[in-house]
């Protein structure tokens, strides 16, 4: 004999916990996947050239920060930063270094990560 009444539908209250925890933080900024892959692909590229080891993802209420690190007990060398309350002002991508100064800003993800995406120039 189940000690659930019958009126009540497991799967139901699953499905409701499912799209509760599916959905991001409430009142957080997150980067989406286009920004994200685009993060991550340059993180890959610097990985394999053994200049990064380990990387931290914060969702902030106010901000969006992917930190990348040389090693995993230093402070990150560079913070990348997403806060779109700059999205009508200077930007709302930003670069910063590890001792506070922020390298570029802009409207563009792309462009403002250039300033760390050093490609070999062919002469």
């Amino acid at each position: 004999m189940s000690s659930m009444s019958e009126d009540t539908d497991p799967s139901g209250s699953r499905a409701v916990a499912r799209t509760a925890t599916a959905s991001p933080l409430p009142n957080s900024v997150t980067f989406n996947r286009l920004e994200l892959n685009r993060i991550l692909n340059l993180y890959g590229r610097m990985v394999a050239d053994g200049e990064w080891r380990d990387y931290a993802i914060d969702f902030l209420k106010d901000r969006a920060v992917f930190s990348v690190f040389r090693r995993a007990s230093e402070v990150p060398i560079y913070r990348i930063e997403k806060d779109p309350r700059l999205a009508r002002k200077q930007g709302m991508y930003s670069v910063i270094s590890a001792t506070g100064l922020i390298l570029r800003r802009g409207h563009e993800l792309e462009r403002v990560l250039l300033v760390i995406d050093r490609k070999l120039a062919v002469v």
